[in-house]
């Protein structure tokens, strides 16, 4: 036992071992694995942070990219559905035309050409349908994690590449458009010309039409002749040229079926001498057994009608005498002095129209002057003209 001391007055004793000299402390160095981890996790944190700059950077590359492939794909995609819409409505319209043809102008081979156009633009249209038809990738909201990154960047260099793939076709489909359009342009403005330009011999082939559905006809064929594009306006334009073509079918048969009988034949050269007097004027005309008080007894009785305005036409009624009578110089003289009245729609001014007996007179000179003396002429009638009119009417032709 350690032998204590005596302490100082108001002190205490402390061991031997307590009172002796302070140790000095020692720092211990980090351990080599610590450090080691540190720096490991320093290493990923920082190669972590790389990959998520790399992978953000390179979707946002991968989405610039998309974007102006998308944005050229819906141009593009816009420009060809203008183009196929269009053709679509021409198409529509030329396969109308087709389907409302009934063959009694159209020339057949215009309208097989028309068939195939119509076939061939549908087998076009319906091509670039299906390519519009595709729907267009969408690119979704950027995702956060690098892995995410990296499989959606893939992802939209993928669908960028699948717009351009489509962008390429429907590019290619624009010549295709333009052809089947022009194509089908080209065979229906062909087709309707035939339609047009088949009016004016369908209506002499039917000269017996009332003259009304004759000047329809005629303004049906001049407003499809007008024609330059293929809508629902071309498409009225022929259905009113085809019923007016059929009009005047209808109107010839009637004017037939009232001509019928014994005299029918003669009528109808009487018709037709009276028309080659008065050449590009309408002239139709009706039989009575009485007309303007003549036609019993050996007596022959004509009435004309006519209208100054366009086109130049008129009615000329003969008794059923006149046609009984002819060839007659007489009968073909009374058909010349109805003539004369008839082609003054040609020569208006060229004598006062406004007495009656002035214009009886100038019909009596236009016979005379064509070379018709007998007195049925006009001269029993109405006496004979003055030299001045018969002077005058030689120029109407």
């Amino acid at each position: 036992m350690t032998p204590l001391t005596a302490p100082d007055p108001g002190g205490h004793l402390l061991p031997a071992h307590l009172a002796g000299p302070v140790p000095t402390a020692r720092r211990r160095r980090p351990r080599r694995g610590v450090v080691l981890a540190l720096l490991g996790a320093l290493i990923v944190v920082g190669g972590l942070g790389g990959l998520q700059l790399t992978a953000s950077l390179g979707y946002d590359d991968s989405r610039a990219q998309f974007a102006q492939a998308l944005d050229t794909a819906e141009g593009r995609a816009a420009e060809i559905r203008r183009t196929t819409d269009e053709l679509i409505s021409i198409t529509d319209a030329a396969s109308q035309l087709v389907e409302l043809d009934s063959g009694m102008l159209t020339d057949p081979q215009t309208k097989e050409q028309l068939a195939a156009s119509v076939a061939s633009a549908s087998e076009t249209t319906s091509t670039t349908g299906e390519l519009l038809d595709e729907d267009l990738p969408d690119a979704e909201a950027k995702p956060v994690t690098f892995w995410d990154l990296f499989a959606a960047s893939t992802a939209l260099r993928t669908d960028a590449e699948v717009l351009e793939r489509l962008d390429t076709e429907l590019a290619d489909e624009s010549p295709a458009l333009d052809a089947a359009s022009s194509d089908l342009m080209e065979s229906g403005l062909a087709f309707l010309g035939s339609a047009a330009d088949a009016a004016a011999p369908f209506e002499a082939a039917h000269i017996s039409a009332k003259n009304d559905d004759v000047i329809a006809l005629r303004n049906a064929a001049a407003s499809v002749s007008e024609v330059t594009a293929l809508d629902e306006g071309s498409v009225s334009s022929f259905t009113a040229l085809q019923d007016a073509a059929a009009q005047v079918v209808t109107s010839e048969n009637a004017e037939l079926a009232e001509k019928a009988g014994p005299l029918q034949g003669v009528r109808l050269e009487v018709e037709a001498f009276a028309r080659s007097l008065a050449p590009g004027v309408l002239i139709e005309f009706d039989w009575s057994p009485v007309v303007n008080g003549a036609g019993y007894g050996g007596s022959m009785g004509g009435l004309t009608t006519w209208w100054w305005d366009e086109p130049d036409r008129a009615l000329i009624e003969l008794s059923d005498s006149v046609a009984a009578q002819w060839p007659a110089e007489r009968s073909r003289a009374l058909v010349a002095h109805e003539v004369g009245h008839a082609i003054s729609v040609k020569c208006e001014g060229m004598y006062d129209a406004s007495t009656q007996d002035s214009i009886e007179k100038w019909a009596t000179a236009w016979a005379i002057g064509m070379g018709f003396s007998d007195d049925a002429n006009g001269v029993s009638a109405y006496g004979y003209p003055p030299q001045s009119y018969i002077d005058a009417a030689l120029a109407c032709r």
